[in-house]
Formats: C-alpha cells, structure tokens, sequence
C-alpha cells in the first residue's frame, strides 16, 4: 500500500460554531494556524491529524451571516484570551462512518481533552488530482471553557445556549488520483 501526501487547500477550509438561541445564524472565522494531515485507503479515513488556531476577534470570514449584528466573540466571549486552539492527540476508526479525533481544545486559557466526529463529506478523483472534504464536528459546554452562562442580559436579550456546537470543514487536495 502506497501512502498518498495530501495538502490542505486553507482557501476552502473553515471553522464554523453554532449556538441554540432564537436567532439562527452560523458563524465562521478562518484559520490564523493550521496544520493537518490524514490517510484514505479505499474511500475510507483511516487517520486524521488536525492542528488549528483561531482568533475570536478577526473579522474575516467567507459566510453571510443571518444576522450581521453577530460575531464569533460573541459566543465565544475571551477578551482577555482571544485565542482558542485545538491539537488533536488520537485517532480511532469504529467502523466506515464513525470515527473519532480526541484533542486538546483551549478556549479562555482552559484546555481540556474533546472528543469531536470526523467524516469524509465528500471525494473527488479524476486521472490527474483528488480532493477530499473532511467534516469534523463536535459540541463543547460553555461552562467548561468559563464562557459566560446562559444570560439574555448579555446580547442584546437573546438567550444563548449553554452549549456550543463546532464543525471544521477542511478539504484536501493530491496531485494523484486514488483510483
């Protein structure tokens, strides 16, 4: 078995999070830093490294939100810490449609170890490249980070969840294809 390098194409990778509140609206930020790596074999991951940082106070960001009034900090509330960081530690494959990435995430200047769902989202191969889209997911609870709790005093009167629902979309590219 032949291993394939597959580079991470950062334009068409993003970090969105998603909290249960009444208004909907999917956030994103890109990437300050990120480097990953991962193994296919027969259409199937087989490992996946992920290491990324974000800044909750940049701008940026390639979706239209619902509500322009929103932005990242205000679910992820670290004006002393802007910074949240996730280092995956191990990879484990159940079967073809579950797998695991077990990480340290650090979000206020807490770090603790996460589980999150890793997935491929989609592959495309053809005789001279492959891309492949990988859908990693999870959901944290805003108390273990000391985020602030559900107050509806603290935007604007909308209530916010308690949890936090965050999803990586990281799309790799190969100048060989895995047919």
């Amino acid at each position: 078995m032949t291993t394939t390098k597959w580079n991470l194409n950062s334009n068409q990778s993003d970090f969105m999070i998603r909290v249960k509140n009444s208004i909907i609206a999917f956030l994103d930020t890109s990437f300050n830093n990120l480097s990953s790596s991962i193994a296919i074999v027969n259409n199937q991951l087989i490992d996946a490294n992920v290491e990324f940082a974000l800044d909750v106070n940049k701008k940026e960001g390639k979706l239209e939100h619902f509500d322009s009034n929103l932005n990242l900090k205000d679910y992820i509330n670290t004006s002393e810490y802007p910074l949240v960081t996730f280092k995956s530690i191990s990879f484990e494959k159940i079967n073809s449609d579950i797998n695991f990435v077990k990480g340290n995430l650090t979000i206020n200047n807490i770090t603790k170890t996460v589980e999150l769902d890793a997935k491929i989202a989609e592959l495309e191969s053809n005789q001279k490249s492959s891309k492949v889209l990988i859908e990693i997911t999870g959901e944290i609870n805003r108390q273990d980070f000391k985020l602030y709790s559900n107050s509806n005093q603290q935007k604007d009167g909308v209530l916010i969840g308690s949890n936090i629902n965050i999803m990586a979309n990281l799309e790799f590219e190969t100048n060989t294809s895995i047919c």
